[in-house]
């Protein structure tokens, strides 16, 4: 039987020297004795998989609205993903595996209703009261917004996994860095490694989406360096398949391939920085895991496609727009008469105050709930 000890003793035998390792954690804000059976980060793992707001996750949309399709993408299906290819990237490097999965599943879990449409109508809303941002929004999840213990607020996760949650980075996530997470300094290997994930992730799995939803065209993708050898690739396999299979397999290859050069090129930037620890990662400025300046070409290149050719498609701005005014209306009406808030929420106004309390509320919505609590509040006919 494997215990927390043998656990910790195994990261220390097998772990890179500059992976984080559960004995070294910097702990919880509340004391707990820990489990007999788990390292720190699988617990953090099992509290964030069974809290509220991760199975809300299924509702939260990425790009389409949650009606659109059944087959589109969620948070929940994105944030699976991000976990799956995070996780076999820091068993090939020798991360912690456990700090990874524990990151990446909680690196959404403050995403508002409506993706970036409903992040950005709350940040216009509360543009004098705080503004809003989903990574401090995540924090303030695991912290204090779920109620699960007797004993505290939130998940009372470690020091690491709220560390990496404040500093997640990609194109689209940029948050105030924390006083508490020292931000001058880097984050840990294993939360650039989700990073880089989340990136691969939603960049590929929107071209699947788009295809699907026929918003982008293969013969456009064709310009693009990195779909034109992908594609060349799978043909040179296997010409003759059925064309959804034949996009799926192009799909993976994609995926495969910037993985590959991930690996390759953070091995690489590692050695040449000769980081040999926690501290060292910790103290160099930049990236550790980044890809090669080749890689980063080609995935500008298709970044630029998705953002002229998808995200800025006329159907994806009607969605977006009909979703700022849900939001915008939704806040309005709580905003004017608070008692429509639950009593819950209502408690809490006089500490924390309406604008953010209204915020919390609906940032804690799903698409679905949204959509119904408008229907209730705007239609004459609905019962509220």
């Amino acid at each position: 039987m494997i215990t927390r000890k043998d656990i910790e003793k195994r990261e220390c035998d097998l772990l890179a020297p500059y992976a984080m390792r559960s004995k070294d954690t910097k702990g919880r804000k509340h004391s707990e004795e820990e489990p007999k059976y788990r390292s720190v980060y699988q617990r953090d793992r099992d509290r964030i998989i069974h809290s509220t707001a991760f199975r809300k996750l299924e509702y939260k949309t990425q790009v389409f609205v949650n009606h659109e399709g059944d087959y589109y993408r969620t948070r929940l299906t994105h944030t699976m993903e991000v976990s799956q290819i995070a996780r076999s990237i820091a068993r090939t490097m020798s991360l912690n595996e456990d700090l990874v999965e524990a990151i990446a599943l909680s690196h959404d879990i403050g995403h508002p209703p409506f993706g970036h449409a409903g992040e950005e109508s709350l940040g216009v809303l509360m543009k004098d009261n705080g503004g809003f941002d989903h990574n401090l929004q995540g924090l303030k999840v695991v912290e204090e917004l779920e109620q699960r213990y007797p004993d505290f607020s939130g998940l009372n996760l470690t020091w690491e996994t709220r560390e990496g949650i404040n500093k997640h980075t990609t194109m689209f996530d940029r948050a105030k860095q924390l006083k508490e997470f020292d931000p001058g300094s880097s984050p840990t290997v294993e939360t650039q490694m989700v990073d880089a994930a989340d990136e691969i992730a939603y960049e590929n799995h929107d071209i699947d989406d788009g295809l699907t939803s026929n918003l982008i065209e293969e013969k456009d993708l064709l310009e693009l360096k990195l779909w034109k050898d992908a594609a060349k690739f799978v043909k040179k396999g296997k010409a003759d398949m059925p064309d959804k299979i034949r996009k799926y397999q192009i799909i993976r290859r994609l995926i495969d391939t910037q993985i590959e050069d991930l690996l390759t090129a953070s091995e690489k930037n590692i050695k040449a920085r000769d980081i040999k620890s926690v501290e060292d990662a910790r103290k160099y400025k930049k990236r550790l895991v980044m890809f090669s300046e080749d890689m980063q070409e080609k995935r500008k290149e298709l970044r630029m496609f998705l953002m002229d050719n998808l995200y800025k498609n006329f159907r994806v701005i009607r969605m977006s727009d009909k979703a700022r005014r849900f939001i915008t209306e939704l806040f309005r009406v709580y905003l004017e008469k608070p008692e429509q808030l639950p009593p819950s929420d209502q408690k809490r106004i006089n500490k924390t105050g309406r604008h953010r309390v209204i915020c919390d509320y609906i940032a804690g919505m799903t698409d679905r709930y949204a959509l119904d609590e408008y229907k209730k509040l705007f239609d004459p006919y609905e019962r509220v």
